[in-house]
């Protein structure tokens, strides 16, 4: 693939010498797993202690603060102006794993080799439209072998890295510059190299602190299509629909070995869920527009979580908080990046030429799912227009050609194989997970698969 710009030397053709870096506000030594972030991200409102000061403040003006009366022709509802209406908003979500403090080590694992611990466990790369219909998120696999620039830490430089594993750039990092705002922003400058997006921006958080957020919400629903035990992230669930707590959900997050293939591929997929869920729960409980749920939860965002200073702004997250209320949870796109087995290596992965496609869309500040309507031929030779988008929420069983439409953007086919209608790839009965029909490699998770037909609302 070409570089963007000609004038941009560097090793993957991407970023200029000098490393994009991204400069912490206040970070802790406290972070971990990102699956919460993207929800966290909209609904808190500052990520400092400055902010729970804003916050406090925000508090006692909204207790004098008098109500508009709608008159004819206009919303009743209060309007939050959001700042960056218009301009799309990009952040990458990094988790760590480490044993810091005591919820860290109850969700993880103690020990005092695992306490000194810094290595990024998850990584999503997080582009929220400038019309704020769709939010697009893609897993970066952890094994990914890559190579990376150099890049700038609070001690001096750290070398560019070659056939290296992604998340040894924020381990490495950290180790030279002492802390997670060189960690955080070595990862963001590699993010860049390798997708040619310009990100200015992340999120960290903890075990201790995805837990304590999805406490904070009430726990959140899960589909669990099978039976699932993992004895080292403790997780032990039965087949069926679960309101997880904030413990059981990380653990959740964290397992590997207990549904699948064991992959850390096919963790992000259930990751991706995980997100997806939290944001519906989010918008049933109209988190987005109730100020008094909403300055809760960002307060215990304020002890769960770090972000870089472009986020760390009240009016910046509330309003865009605000002009999320109504997006459509089919229109949160998650996909992990396109990856194929490595020659070098039969443990780690390398980005397909799939990736890069993707990329390119987000690049072009296009959804990474293809919106346009695809012609599908039924059965009787007619031609049936199907939504590629899943935008549609009709629950209708229709034969087509190459199967029977069981639900919303699943089809069965002749074999009885479960089919993803938006990619045509593979549905997995016992996780849920889409896999390619040709490479069989992880494509993503079917939402609509585990709702809807492994475990239907009745």
């Amino acid at each position: 693939m070409k570089r963007a710009k000609p004038d941009i030397p560097n090793i993957n053709g991407w970023n200029d010498a000098a490393p994009r870096h991204s400069t912490a506000f206040r970070v802790q030594h406290r972070v971990r797993n990102a699956i919460a972030l993207t929800l966290v991200a909209i609904l808190a409102f500052a990520g400092t202690a400055a902010g729970a000061t804003l916050l406090d403040i925000n508090g006692a003006i909204a207790n004098g603060a008098i109500g508009v009366i709608a008159q004819k022709g206009q919303s009743d509802q209060t309007q939050i102006i959001d700042p960056n209406a218009g301009k799309p908003i990009e952040f990458v979500v990094i988790g760590q794993d480490t044993r810091e403090g005591a919820s860290n080590a109850a969700v993880g694992g103690d020990g005092a080799e695992l306490e000194a611990n810094h290595n990024a466990d998850t990584t999503i790369v997080v582009q929220i439209a400038a019309d704020r219909k769709y939010v697009s998120m893609m897993s970066i696999p952890r094994d990914s072998l890559v190579s990376v620039p150099s890049c700038n830490t609070s001690r001096g430089t750290m070398s560019a890295q070659y056939n290296v594993m992604f998340n040894s750039i924020f381990a490495n990092a950290y180790q030279l510059g002492g802390d997670l705002s060189s960690a955080a922003s070595c990862t963001v400058n590699a993010v860049n190299s390798l997708t040619g997006l310009d990100i200015q921006n992340f999120i960290v958080v903890d075990f201790g602190g995805l837990q304590s957020m999805i406490d904070a919400i009430g726990g959140v629903e899960l589909c669990i299509p099978a039976d699932v035990q993992d004895a080292y992230s403790g997780i032990d669930l039965t087949k069926g629909r679960h309101q997880l707590d904030g413990m059981t959900a990380t653990q959740y997050a964290r397992m590997r070995y207990g549904a699948g293939d064991g992959s850390d591929v096919q963790r992000t997929t259930r990751q991706q869920y995980l997100i997806k869920q939290l944001f519906r729960q989010a918008l049933n409980k109209d988190l987005l527009t109730q100020s008094g749920q909403l300055y809760q939860l960002a307060k215990a965002a304020l002890k769960s979580f770090n972000i870089s200073k472009g986020l760390a702004n009240t009016s910046t997250l509330a309003g865009l908080a605000m002009s999320l209320k109504d997006l459509d949870v089919s229109h949160l796109y998650a996909r992990t990046v396109p990856v194929t087995q490595s020659p070098s290596d039969p443990n780690r992965v390398v980005w397909t030429s799939d990736a890069d496609d993707l990329w390119a869309k987000m690049r072009s500040g296009e959804p990474i799912v293809d919106q346009s309507e695809s012609s599908v031929s039924t059965q009787d030779g007619q031609q049936d227009s199907q939504s590629s988008s899943d935008e549609s929420t009709d629950q209708s069983t229709t034969d087509i050609s190459d199967g029977t439409k069981v639900a919303d953007g699943v089809l069965k086919d002749g074999t009885g194989q479960y089919i993803d209608e938006a990619s045509g790839g593979i549905i997995d009965e016992e996780t849920g997970i889409i896999s390619d029909p040709t490479t069989h490699q992880t494509m993503g998770i079917s939402e609509q698969y585990l709702n809807n037909v492994a475990c239907p609302v009745n």
